[in-house]
């Protein structure tokens, strides 16, 4: 009799532990930082290799990024500077970066073998040239003012020109690639989500107001491995002609443009810059 009512009272008790247990890890969920929550969900959901798009981790990782204020990662909104920028109609192809745009700062928050968590901080009229991200997914929040985007997708199979050397106006090997993306996103818009091969995995960031960035790439860029950040020049689908054998393009001309791999522009102005958020536990 005494022994079923210790085994009672042990189970009772157990069970008042549990639930304490239970509360205190939801007070801890709910008092945690919105910073280490995303680190705690990319921990999860990243293995080192290009998520599916189609996936619910995926979804459920677009949710919270998603839901991240300025506050959250320690930022303050800047207020729209002055009249510098360019607007829609001015972003053109020689013309994105004036000379009095001040450089863009970096804020590195984590970096590990399977994510990388970062933010841009960009001036009015401040550019990030078109460039690719190879075998790599990209998460981008903008967390506030106002950023241009233009994206392209590779067209496949690869669709490649190149010239003779002597002919003038020489230009490298030209690749032709789909216009996936020409347009302003804010806050308020969905969220950006490239991959290995859609969504634009090539893309230029210009800023019209100050803004911010939160980027979430996965996996991260990496030398050794050949995931190497690489530069290009967009010209029209005019400036070549198909060659023999090459497939006609489906659509409109104009949602076309030939890519020309550049070396790292010299007037890519970038500085690192110390992040003031909520620390995460690694």
């Amino acid at each position: 009799m005494l022994s079923r009512l210790f085994k009672a009272s042990e189970k009772v008790l157990l069970n008042l532990v549990n639930k304490k247990d239970v509360h205190m890890a939801s007070r801890n969920k709910e008092n945690s930082p919105k910073v280490q929550e995303l680190y705690d969900l990319c921990k999860e959901t990243f293995t080192g290799k290009a998520p599916s798009p189609a996936s619910i981790a995926v979804q459920k990782f677009c949710s919270l990024l998603d839901s991240v204020s300025p506050a959250d990662v320690g930022l303050e909104e800047e207020v729209q500077d002055d009249d510098r920028g360019y607007g829609v109609s001015g972003v053109g192809r020689f013309n994105r970066v004036g000379r009095w745009a001040q450089p863009i700062t970096f804020l590195d928050i984590h970096e590990c073998d399977t994510f990388t968590m970062c933010i841009f901080c960009f001036p009015t009229s401040s550019v990030i040239p078109l460039h690719d991200h190879p075998e790599m997914t990209v998460f981008s929040k903008v967390l506030y003012g106002s950023l241009h985007v233009k994206a392209y997708d590779w067209v496949e199979p690869p669709c490649i020109i190149t010239q003779d050397k002597a002919m003038p106006g020489y230009l490298p090997a030209a690749r032709l690639a789909k216009l996936v993306s020409d347009k302003v996103i804010t806050p308020q818009s969905e969220l950006p989500v490239l991959y290995p091969k859609t969504g634009g995995n090539l893309h230029c960031f210009t800023a019209l107001t100050p803004c911010a960035v939160l980027d979430i790439l996965t996996p991260p860029y990496r030398e050794s491995v050949g995931r190497t950040c690489s530069y290009y020049m967009d010209y029209p689908f005019s400036t070549f002609a198909l060659e023999e054998g090459m497939k006609k393009v489906e659509g409109k001309e104009d949602e076309y443009a030939w890519l020309v791999q550049i070396d790292t522009p010299d007037d890519l102005h970038m500085r690192p810059g110390s992040y003031t958020g909520p620390t995460i536990k690694v």
